[in-house]
């Protein structure tokens, strides 16, 4: 089972839009932050609107922002149990009360479940590629990511199945028949592998994790539960080193 710390806020393994009026901050080469995480890592629901203000934050500045899916529990199999309940029913109790963000308890109460993370991140990793090949705007992804998040942990749906995605892509403007498609495929399966090799060969074994990248070289800038104030004053401090 894999475990979250209550006190750094990480789970180890086994914003706003820009008015369309103000013009593009110019890129700036060389600069990127990665946010490294899973839809169904519930310290990642925790910190979700730091996320976003850290994306804001980077879209205001000309500072490329990604997202890398992780897989947390990629492939499942941890025993539906009662002891398994009472873990995830302590764990979202302890983070709602940290971090304030919601929590709907429903999905606990059912008979069954595989909390198996790989077809949320596939999802995820469905959405860069459409992301890449229309040309979407960047900040889609982590709408699409939030989304996922709020519908598994607020509303108790299940990520596994396809149709779970239908309102999630209605609402980000992408095409559900497009998606449906490419998420059943094989080369799915490899885009989501290819987040899970990168995660790993990046050195991360904790989500949520905020990694800085300047020409080619990444360094931590958070991991595990964090506030906005000091992900902003660090990334702050390391644009000016």
């Amino acid at each position: 089972m894999n475990h979250c710390d209550p006190i750094s806020g990480a789970c180890l393994l086994s914003g706003p839009d820009q008015p369309a009026d103000t013009p593009a901050p110019r890129r700036r080469a060389g600069l990127a932050v990665h946010y490294i995480g899973d839809p169904m890592c519930s310290w990642c629901w925790g910190i979700s609107p730091v996320v976003h203000q850290v994306a804001a934050f980077c879209e205001a500045q000309g500072i490329e922002f990604s997202i890398t899916a992780g897989g947390l529990r990629a492939g499942g199999g941890d025993p539906w149990d009662a002891h398994f309940k009472r873990f995830l029913g302590n764990e979202w109790k302890h983070i709602a009360q940290v971090t304030g963000q919601p929590f709907g308890f429903s999905l606990l109460a059912a008979a069954h479940f595989d909390y198996d993370t790989e077809p949320a991140c596939r999802a995820v990793a469905v959405v860069k590629s459409l992301l890449t090949r229309h040309g979407l705007a960047a900040l889609t992804v982590l709408s699409f990511f939030s989304a996922v998040q709020r519908k598994f942990y607020v509303e108790g749906e299940d990520p596994k199945l396809v149709d779970f995605y239908m309102d999630i892509c209605a609402g980000v403007s992408l095409d559900f028949a497009e998606f449906r498609a490419l998420f059943e495929s094989p080369e799915a399966r490899q885009l989501v592998q290819q987040e899970f090799a990168r995660c790993r060969q990046w050195g991360v074994r904790s989500f949520p994790t905020l990694l800085f990248e300047r020409d080619g070289l990444r360094a931590p800038l958070a991991v595990g539960a964090v506030s906005t104030e000091q992900v902003l004053a660090r990334l702050n401090q390391a644009l000016g080193a």
